[in-house]
């Protein structure tokens, strides 16, 4: 089970942590993803990470101001976001990718956000950028 947390309101700008906390098992070798849905719009992929060797990508809108890391002694993936814009305001969801990327041969290559295969939502955290 995945749960994020950390959203909060803040002035365009401002920066905020997200936090996405695994329990009952480890993130190893899995891809986990961050995702957002903002009203009356399709959930889009913003930023995923391969946890056992730490490669990214990131949506088009958010490189340069989003970074996702990972802390293996916590089992938790973070999402730092700076210089937030109204339009990052939307409900942020992590995700994972069920499959083992040591299973799939994929670790050490390129990680696709867009994968259909993620899943295990959860509840999201609101995000709000307003002044």
């Amino acid at each position: 089970q995945l749960q994020a947390s950390g959203g909060g309101l803040v002035q365009p700008g401002g920066s905020l942590r997200l936090s996405c906390v695994a329990s009952g098992f480890t993130l190893d070798y899995y891809v986990i993803g961050w995702f957002r849905q903002a009203p009356e719009k399709e959930r889009e992929s913003v930023s995923c990470i391969s946890y056992s060797d730490g490669i990214t990508d990131y949506a088009d809108s958010v490189k340069g101001r989003f970074t996702i890391s990972r802390d293996n002694a916590k089992n938790t993936v973070y999402l730092q976001m700076n210089d937030l814009k109204p339009e990052d305001t939307a409900v942020y969801y992590c995700a994972i990718d069920p499959r083992l990327t040591i299973v799939r041969g994929t670790t050490g290559q390129p990680v696709d956000c867009n994968d259909p295969a993620f899943a295990s939502w959860g509840q999201g955290t609101q995000v709000t950028v307003s002044s």
